[in-house]
């Protein structure tokens, strides 16, 4: 039946199967496409190329219709098939590459990129993703040159200034990404992509109040973007106001954002605000969502003792050590392995602080040895030797299985030596 329909289309649109390059033919399938017949258009053309398989305009538009229709890999065999039969054509190119693009196979759409660019510098789509790939592989100043290029065709364009602007955050440089962006509002206060990063150098720099101003002003001219209400309160909350940060998280939560994260610094700030009870509500939800969050826990053991529910508070105090307990073991073991690491690259006194670090989460008579031997060999400070040595004794239990009565002797024996025989 379908290939009965496609011989009716053929038949209708005058179409040559012979001569599939004529314009009826060109004339009919651009109409499909324009009608959104997306299916009438790939069946025709497959019966096109069927009698014409060198038909590489007939290919290029098959894989317009494949594109529409969503199947990107039947539209990319069109377009390279198309691009095959005439390469010196551009619009295949570019599509071929586009193709590529989407699938991220850059390494396969940059050379195109790079000889469409070539062939004509002022086209900016061309150069957006090209641009786009470099910046995604971290070569940030051949993507510059690129809009510095463009920026100097037209000073005024803000677009390019934020992109330029953009690579050097991403180069972490910041002082120049900053002044970009202040060029850029000079040129359009409007422009939120100049805002938005701005205020994010500035909250890098340390200067939260100013970012907290950038993102007001922001909101001022968009105030349906949730994403500024967002980036607003987590300076809030940053700065310990958890009262104003509650208002825009609440705003941010009538959007439609859930997430734990939010729900927990709503119940943060209403706890914050001696209102156990709103607090408890999104607590909750948060813990519902991620009980392994250690603070969310802890808040609700605040908001549940405020209101005199000693039960409840007492669960989540017990939760929140639970979930802590293992993190503290981890963290001393750390900076044991650390103190290690740094004692055998010759670090002695950072080795010490690590070893010190450690034992504030739990004693460890091996600890205070090999500090007291650090004192001792390597560092020749014997009155802090002296002080670990002695630590180490005065811990030791009796008949303590992990030193033999001859080792803790050796300790005697040295710590008596050096109390006998000060240095000169």
């Amino acid at each position: 039946m379908k290939s009965n329909l496609v011989a009716i289309i053929i038949l209708v649109l005058g179409i040559n199967p012979l001569s599939a390059q004529n314009t009826p033919v060109n004339s009919g399938i651009d109409l499909m496409l324009i009608q959104g017949d997306y299916q009438k258009v790939i069946d025709t053309c497959k019966q096109i190329l069927s009698y014409d398989s060198l038909n590489h305009e007939v290919s290029y538009k098959m894989g317009i219709a494949y594109q529409n229709s969503l199947e990107e890999d039947s539209a990319l065999a069109s377009f390279y098939r198309a691009y095959r039969l005439n390469p010196g054509k551009k619009v295949y190119s570019f599509m071929l590459a586009k193709s590529y693009y989407g699938k991220e196979r850059y390494n396969l759409a940059e050379p195109l990129l790079r000889k469409l660019c070539a062939l004509d510098s002022v086209n900016w789509a061309y150069s957006y993703y090209l641009t786009s790939i470099l910046m995604q592989s971290y070569r940030f100043d051949e993507a510059i040159n690129i809009y510095e290029r463009f920026l100097k065709k037209d000073s005024a364009n803000y677009v390019f200034i934020d992109k330029i602007a953009f690579a050097n955050i991403k180069k972490e440089d910041f002082e120049n990404a900053t002044e970009l962006y202040n060029k850029s509002l000079s040129i359009n206060e409007r422009d939120l992509t100049a805002i938005k990063n701005l205020a994010y150098l500035y909250s890098l720099a340390g200067r939260s109040d100013t970012s907290v101003q950038l993102i007001t002003r922001a909101i001022e001219i968009d105030s349906t973007d949730t994403d500024l209400y967002l980036r607003r309160a987590s300076l809030y909350y940053a700065g310990r106001n958890t009262s104003s940060a509650l208002d825009d998280y609440l705003v941010v939560l009538s959007s439609g954002d859930s997430s734990e994260l939010n729900l927990k610094r709503i119940g943060i700030g209403y706890c914050n605000k001696f209102q156990p009870r709103e607090a408890i509500i999104y607590l909750l939800k948060a813990y519902n969502k991620d009980s392994s969050d250690y603070e969310t826990c802890s808040y609700l053991g605040q908001s549940y003792y405020r209101l005199n529910d000693m039960k409840n508070s007492i669960y989540f105090y017990d939760k929140e050590i639970e979930i802590l307990t293992p993190v503290v073991q981890q963290l001393g073991l750390t900076y044991i392995l650390m103190g290690e690491s740094q004692k055998d690259n010759g670090m002695y006194q950072k080795a010490i602080v690590s070893f010190k670090k450690s034992l504030g989460f739990k004693p460890d008579l091996n600890i205070y040895l090999i500090i007291a031997n650090l004192y001792d060999e390597k560092l020749k400070e014997r009155d802090r030797a002296i002080y670990y040595y002695q630590k180490f004794l005065d811990n030791l239990k009796s008949g303590q299985k992990n030193f033999t009565p001859e080792y803790v002797q050796t300790i005697k024996k040295r710590l008596a030596y050096l109390k006998t025989n000060p240095a000169t």
